[in-house]
């Protein structure tokens, strides 16, 4: 990194973090009191203090990463400065332990950048910067940031782990998979998809070397056509029949597969992924998660995903290719006829965003639903168009672990969303820079929408004295 560029991230954080420490003065000032999941996680968190480790909230889902770790930074901060009584363990202090993340993550967005794209001699310092910013002001995420919620922490460890993975320090990166891990069950498919980095990385080296066997000019895969496929196909049998392939991978990816053990282990005693409450976190498989996947992330990535360009060339692949989109609006209808799920929790929660959506659009009329098919094929192959530079096999390594991490989720809960689209958002090509400075403009008008809602308009249920707030 250049001084220069080092002065500038320095600068852009320091910015980042003061206007961060600004708002969370005001919504702690407005919102003193523990506020929606905040219920659950702070008397928790405030029981660990107090050195009862084994009472445990039956209604907390999530295993204790994020209060042990609250109590790690609070307990040793409290005897350095001398806090004692209602500060120490106080719901402003534990909020702070994610702005403490918020910082970190702004930090491994930047390396990311940095390590992904360092190939790109044409991305300029300013651009690195300046995704980096959008980025650690992705809405979803930045919210969160001012409440006591797993999602900073569960985003770090997951972000620190990835980064490793790339440098090639994959004990290290299974170490943080198991923190990103203890914040949510979740994680672990990020722990899967670590590995799976590292293996398409081999899987990709050894396909070049077939093609170059062949005399191939390139990899013709990207063509799509099905002799492509079954050649890869047969590839991926003849890889991983091989003895010697096995042992190879096993060695670079031990770390990860004993993380693994672990988690299939715990799901083995605990009897299901989720602690605590179960009831409102039922598995299934609900494949129209997928479809709300990418249309969220074609909303808060629309100026890289809806160009004029973009359109044009999905006219012109629509018109070339009628009976391939065709079979995939036909399979679209089937899975959101025979899978769509509804919560109870989005119907009756009148604080959450998903609600008004749900409500506004997909229960307007029972059409609805099969109607969006058009957008969500628009959004997914422009999706995949943005990822086009990427390996085949890193392709299917990211498409899989997105299905492990939405489709079993009967919730549609924007939160779920983060992880799998900042991953995204790392591995596509830098836009210009008017598109950049766009989507940085986009952020900053949707989080000042959402934090004026959040504290100005509040509403009372009948019957309750509570105020309540809007929220993500």
């Amino acid at each position: 990194m250049e001084r220069a560029e080092a002065y500038g991230l320095s600068a852009a954080m320091s910015g980042s973090f003061l206007l961060s420490c600004l708002l969370f003065a005001a919504i702690n000032r407005r919102q003193r009191g523990p506020y929606m999941d905040e219920v659950f996680h702070v008397p928790q968190a405030q029981a660990y203090c107090q050195g009862r480790f084994l009472q445990w909230d039956p209604m907390i889902t999530t295993l204790p990463g994020l209060y042990l770790l609250s109590v790690g930074v609070v307990k040793p901060a409290a005897w350095l400065f001398g806090w004692t009584g209602s500060v120490l363990c106080s719901v402003g202090m534990l909020r702070f332990i994610n702005l403490l993340f918020s910082a970190g993550n702004f930090y491994l967005l930047y390396l990311l950048l940095f390590k992904i794209h360092q190939k790109n001699k044409a991305v300029s310092a300013f651009q690195r910067i300046l995704s980096t910013v959008t980025l650690a002001m992705f809405p979803t995420l930045y919210f969160f940031t001012f409440l006591y919620y797993t999602d900073p922490g569960s985003v770090f460890f997951t972000l620190f782990a990835y980064l490793m993975c790339l440098y090639g320090n994959h004990k290290t990166s299974a170490l943080l998979g198991f923190g990103g891990f203890m914040f949510r069950q979740t994680n672990i498919v990020w722990t899967v998809f670590c590995a799976g980095n590292v293996v398409a990385e081999k899987l990709n080296e050894a396909w070049k070397t077939e093609l170059q066997k062949k005399k191939d000019e390139k990899i013709s895969s990207r063509k799509g056509s099905f002799s492509d496929v079954i050649r890869i196909l047969q590839f991926l049998v003849k890889y991983f029949t091989s003895p010697k392939n096995l042992v190879t991978l096993t060695a670079l990816t031990w770390p990860y597969i004993i993380l693994v053990t672990v988690f299939l282990g715990f799901v083995f005693i605990n009897g299901g992924i989720v602690v605590g409450d179960r009831s409102s976190h039922e598995a299934c498989l609900h494949f129209p998660q997928l479809f709300y996947f990418l249309s969220f992330t074609a909303f808060f990535s629309f100026p890289h995903l809806l160009t004029p360009t973009k359109i044009r060339k999905f006219l012109l692949s629509l018109r070339k290719h009628p009976l391939h989109y065709s079979f995939i609006a036909l399979i679209s209808l089937v899975l959101i006829w025979r899978f769509t799920y509804v919560h109870k929790y989005l119907l009756a929660d009148n604080r959450h965003y998903t609600f008004y959506i749900w409500r506004k659009v997909f229960q307007r009329h029972e059409l609805v639903k099969y109607l969006l098919v058009p957008v969500y094929i628009f959004a997914g192959w422009s999706f995949a168009d943005t990822l086009k530079s990427k390996s085949i096999f890193w392709l299917l390594v990211y498409f899989v672990c997105l299905l492990a991490v939405t489709v079993p989720q009967k919730l549609l809960e924007f939160r779920y969303f983060i992880l799998p689209f900042l991953i995204y958002r790392l591995n596509i090509p830098f836009p210009s820079l008017y598109r950049q400075l766009l989507d940085l403009a986009f952020y900053i008008v949707v989080n000042a929408v959402t934090l004026y809602l959040f504290l100005n308009r509040t509403f009372q249920w009948p019957n309750s004295d509570e105020i309540q707030r809007f929220m993500w």
